[in-house]
């Protein structure tokens, strides 16, 4: 993709920490323009980040990263969510990428109840924009590299809106991963269980972060 200038999107980061920062930087290195949105651009931690980066990458506030892409990633503290999201005002017809997930402060379970999830949520508070949930179910490290040997991690995604799923679906086999369609958004109630499952085989079972699950095919 990153020899077709048609293919190139914009891409805004919506909280430019682990998960925002390594994903961001992957599309930016690929060729993407990628604008991190944070609250101090000029910090030490954001220069760095865009030195990783590459060219293709800058910082700037979360309102002018929103505005200036055609696709956003939302990838915020569970508790700060609402209130970030909403504040990035009118969102009609971008893509928002939902990669949060609503954990409780001791990884015992979800904060939200059972009839909904942060994805539904995400699109009541997020004014007009096509959301997808996506890039939840696993950590950081393998959001950097997606590949087990010969062997790829899965990414399940879901949503109500079907060329944003397309949108989503290049952006993760981009980055090494076997996509996989998991149906509408209200889906998001399973993936993110799903993502607890990866949370506590990592940091309760004792696995480790390099861990990850493959789907199958017969």
């Amino acid at each position: 993709m990153a020899g077709n200038i048609e293919s190139r999107m914009k891409i805004g980061i919506i909280g430019s920490g682990n998960v925002g920062g390594t994903l961001g930087t992957r599309w930016a290195q690929t060729g993407h323009t990628v604008t991190f949105g944070t609250r101090k651009p000029e910090s030490a931690e954001m220069k760095e980040l865009m030195e990783r980066a590459g060219t293709t990458a800058r910082a700037a506030s979360s309102l002018e990263a929103a505005h200036s892409s055609d696709v956003l990633l939302l990838a915020t503290p569970w508790e700060a969510t609402r209130e970030i999201v909403e504040s990035l005002g009118d969102l009609t017809g971008k893509v928002l990428v939902d990669a949060v997930n609503p954990l409780l402060p001791d990884l015992s379970g979800l904060a939200v109840e059972p009839t909904t999830s942060a994805g539904e949520l995400v699109a009541q508070w997020a004014r007009g924009a096509r959301v997808v949930k996506c890039f939840n179910t696993v950590g950081k490290n393998v959001m950097a590299n997606p590949k087990f040997g010969s062997q790829r991690a899965v990414m399940f995604y879901c949503g109500d809106d079907a060329a944003a799923k397309g949108t989503v679906t290049e952006l993760a086999e981009e980055l090494g991963f076997d996509a996989v369609d998991a149906g509408p958004l209200k889906q998001a109630r399973v993936l993110e269980h799903f993502a607890m499952l990866w949370v506590s085989m990592a940091y309760v079972a004792g696995f480790g972060h390099e861990i990850a699950f493959q789907f199958l095919r017969r």
